[in-house]
């Protein structure tokens, strides 16, 4: 079964709790927000000093050197930039048109940012269908909402393969801090690679915008004129410095995560539903996703809704399906309650949805 890509005109993200303010008519402050996959207890950024706020922000500072140390890349290769959502939309421009697959359901804003460049789109229901010949192909390593993840070893293949091309692999790594031994940072700098890098995720500091490209110098550099002076503001440089160096708590941080990630997948999975799950989020394709969501929405627990798209699923959720077979579902991605009220709120609402 083969799937046309969509190219959405606007790409719906989590964190829209203003939608479900005004939908469902219940203030902001009784809502449970699990829509997005970001740490809800996030690094805690001491104030920046007086200079942050009031000074140009430094391009010379170390704010490259420290993150060429954390991810382990060759600083000529490291990019800052305004949260991954500046490199999407800047960098099929530095990229000679081709024939570019990303999958079927995977971040909403790669597919239109290569449309919009001139790009062609190539019907992909992602990694169970192998490499497809194109020129550039995008997979978020552990994807986003799916949870697939595909291995360094397999990564690196692709990526010698479309170099031979002269094309590029390129890595969403927004969530890969959690288990940073499966990241491709080791071939940062070889051709045919761009990885991007958030700090929004495993840090918890989406608010800032702030993340990273890393990628062969002579791209970096490109890249760099093309997004352009002060694209990082001060106060955001130094609050990803300052969390960049502390190791440990980003020790203590990927065992919390580890263990809540476990802990809602363990949840979903006793109340009957068929997720799959990453430290941060949980992922689960299934027919009554629509009526789970509204559900819970009523109730004041907000979820990221998904539309029908093919996916392929090791268990399938429809009786009577084949392992392994293509299906068109809906489907849903929960994130980490914050608090333990949190998680006895959900864990009620989903005992009283199960109970009809």
């Amino acid at each position: 079964m083969s799937a046309e890509p969509t190219v959405p005109a606007a790409p719906r993200h989590g964190g829209n709790l203003g939608e479900a303010i005004r939908r469902y008519a219940r203030p902001r402050e009784d809502w449970l927000d699990l829509s997005t996959g970001i740490n809800p207890n996030g690094y805690p950024v001491p104030m920046p000093p007086p200079s942050a706020w009031r000074d140009l922000p430094d391009a010379f500072d170390d704010l490259c050197d420290v993150a060429a140390q954390y991810y382990g890349v060759p600083v000529r290769t490291v990019v800052p930039c305004a949260g991954s959502q500046a490199v999407i939309r800047a960098l099929p421009t530095l990229l000679r048109p081709g024939k570019v697959a990303v999958a079927s359901l995977t971040y909403s804003e790669y597919a239109p940012a290569f449309a919009n460049a001139g790009h062609t789109l190539v019907p992909w229901l992602g990694p169970e269908a192998g490499l497809p010949d194109v020129d550039y192909l995008v997979w978020v390593n552990p994807d986003n909402p799916t949870t697939r993840r595909v291995s360094r070893e397999t990564l690196t293949r692709w990526q010698g393969l479309l170099a031979e091309r002269g094309g590029v692999l390129i890595v969403d790594e927004a969530f890969a801090d959690v288990s940073p031994q499966t990241s491709m940072a080791p071939h940062v700098g070889e051709a045919g690679l761009v990885v991007l890098r958030s700090v929004g995720k495993f840090f918890g500091l989406a608010g800032i915008r702030a993340g990273f490209a890393l990628c062969p110098e002579a791209l970096a550099t490109r890249l760099a004129e093309r997004l352009g002076a002060w694209t990082v503001s001060g106060p955001a440089r130094f609050a990803v410095r300052t969390a960049l160096r502390d190791i440990a708590w980003q020790t203590a941080t990927r065992e919390h995560l580890v263990r809540d990630g476990e802990r809602l997948l363990t949840l979903l999975r006793s109340h009957g539903w068929p997720a799959t799950g990453t430290p941060l989020f949980a992922w689960t394709p299934h027919p009554m996703a629509p009526h789970w969501h509204e559900r819970l929405a009523v109730k004041g627990i907000w979820t990221r809704l998904f539309d029908e798209r093919p996916v392929t699923l090791e268990n399938s959720p429809i009786s009577g399906a084949a392992s392994g077979a293509t299906q068109v579902l809906p489907s849903l991605r929960l994130g980490l309650p914050p608090t333990e009220n949190a998680w006895q709120r959900l864990q009620a609402a989903l005992i009283e949805l199960r109970a009809g």
